[in-house]
């Protein structure tokens, strides 16, 4: 079996995706509004959800919720969940496991200039390669020197280009990453080489100010979004899927996106 299926179930026909991270149990206890988003996923994959992202544990629990929607399951977890920066990933599960729970990919972070960098490129690398042997589609989180932006350098475009690039380089069918809200974050898709999907980030104190992010992502050639909070505590989960959708899937405004929301 081709990657090219399992890769259908993540990005529409038009080669674009709308994604929801519900994989924050691993990485924080500041995890409100994940549940609750669950119980909304019709609604969501209704608005153009395409896939989303969850721990092993979520695909056993939610497994009848997950049956409409592209799957891709996490395999590494914080090495001291109680710290909100992630300070470092320990790999978990295998291609194996993940085939098991019917997942259509996986997903594990990297950490570019951090202490944790070589054994994170190591795990993701192992992923990768186990990832070809079955066909499985491997989305690289590459964060340059760690989970949160703690410097100047860490939020860079050039810096977090030549962290997409090492996600690609260590094998990676799709990248995740943060982006700067700046023009030169073209570099980062130019340098990835592969799609890539915008990270959520933290959560917008207006919608409408999200949305003006996602915009300025896929102008400079993201191929969609990987988000939680901003959608998961969200008065209107289903809403903001309904706007992500009129930009990314209808090449709408943000105008357009905020009336979407609304509706």
């Amino acid at each position: 079996m081709e990657k090219t299926r399992r890769m259908s179930k993540i990005f529409a026909e038009d080669g674009k995706s709308i994604t929801l991270a519900l994989d924050g149990c691993y990485f924080s206890t500041k995890t409100a509004g994940i549940d609750d988003a669950i119980a909304q996923l019709p609604k969501m994959i209704e608005n153009g959800l395409d896939a989303v992202i969850v721990t092993y544990g979520m695909a056993k629990t939610y497994e009848s919720s997950l049956t409409q929607v592209g799957m891709l399951v996490r395999a590494d977890i914080s090495t001291r969940v109680f710290d909100p920066n992630v300070p470092g990933t320990t790999r978990l599960i295998s291609i194996e496991d993940a085939l098991k729970l019917g997942a259509d990919g996986v997903i594990a972070m990297t950490f570019p200039g951090a202490s944790s960098e070589a054994s994170s490129h190591e795990a993701a690398w192992e992923l990768a390669r186990e990832a070809d042997k079955w066909q499985m589609p491997f989305m690289c989180e590459t964060l340059p020197y760690g989970y949160a932006i703690t410097n100047e350098a860490s939020g860079h475009p050039d810096v977090i280009a030549a962290g997409a690039r090492i996600g690609t380089e260590l094998g990676a069918d799709i990248i995740k990453t943060r982006f700067s809200g700046e023009s030169g974050d073209a570099k980062i898709i130019s340098s990835a080489q592969r799609p890539v999907l915008a990270l959520g980030g933290p959560k917008a104190d207006h919608i409408l100010d999200y949305f003006k992010f996602v915009k300025h992502c896929m102008d400079v050639g993201a191929k969609g979004v990987a988000v939680g909070r901003n959608i998961t505590q969200s008065d209107n989960p289903a809403g903001v899927v309904a706007g992500l959708n009129v930009m990314i899937h209808q090449n709408g405004t943000v105008e357009e996106a905020y009336e979407a929301y609304h509706a």
